[in-house]
C-alpha cells in the first residue's frame, strides 16, 4: 500500500492541484492533515491544468491529480501548457477500474482508452498500481519526470 501523501512530500511537490475523485480523492484527509503539500481544488479538470502551470511558472513544483475521464476532458488545456508552452507539468491520472479491466471483470471503456491517450499526446507515462507499487516506486516515477524537464503522466490503477 502507497503512503501517496507523505511519497508526495518526499519528492518535493509543493501542491496538489485536483478534482478529488475516485480513490484519489481519499488522500485528501491525510494531505490537509499534514499540511503539505498545499492542496488546491478546481471545480474542471481544464482548470486544474491550468492552475498547476500557473504555479509552475511561479516556481512551484506542482502535481496536477485527476481521473481519466477529467483527463479526457482536459485535453485542450493540456495540449496548449504541455505542447505549446511546453511546460514540465506533472500529472497522476487515475485509471478509473484499471485493475477490474485487466482482470476481465470490468467493462467501464475509461480503463481501456487512458493508456492510448496518453500515449497519443506523445508524453511519457508511467504505470503505478497502489497494490504492488510501493512508495519508492512513485517517489522514483514523480522525479523521472522532473529530471526529464518534460510532462509526464503516472497513471494510477484504480
Amino acid at each position: 500500500m502507497i503512503d501517496a501523501p507523505s511519497a508526495l512530500r518526499t519528492a518535493g511537490v509543493t501542491h496538489i492541484v485536483w478534482v478529488p475523485d475516485s480513490h484519489l480523492g481519499t488522500w485528501e484527509a491525510a494531505l490537509l492533515d499534514a499540511g503539505s503539500p498545499t492542496l488546491i481544488r478546481a471545480t474542471r479538470e481544464g482548470e486544474v491544468i491550468a492552475l498547476a502551470a500557473g504555479l509552475l511558472l511561479g516556481g512551484a513544483r506542482p502535481v496536477a491529480v485527476v481521473q481519466c475521464t477529467g483527463f479526457f476532458e482536459a485535453g485542450d488545456a493540456f495540449r496548449n501548457v504541455v505542447h505549446d508552452l511546453k511546460l514540465p507539468l506533472t500529472l497522476i491520472v487515475g485509471v478509473r477500474s484499471a485493475t477490474a479491466f485487466r482482470a476481465g471483470q470490468s467493462w467501464d471503456s475509461a480503463a481501456a482508452f487512458a493508456e492510448p491517450i496518453v500515449a497519443a499526446w506523445q508524453i511519457p507515462y508511467s504505470w503505478i498500481d497502489p497494490a504492488t507499487n510501493t512508495d519508492s516506486d512513485l517517489i522514483a516515477a514523480l522525479r523521472s519526470v522532473e529530471r526529464s524537464g518534460r510532462a509526464g503522466v503516472i497513471l494510477w490503477a484504480e
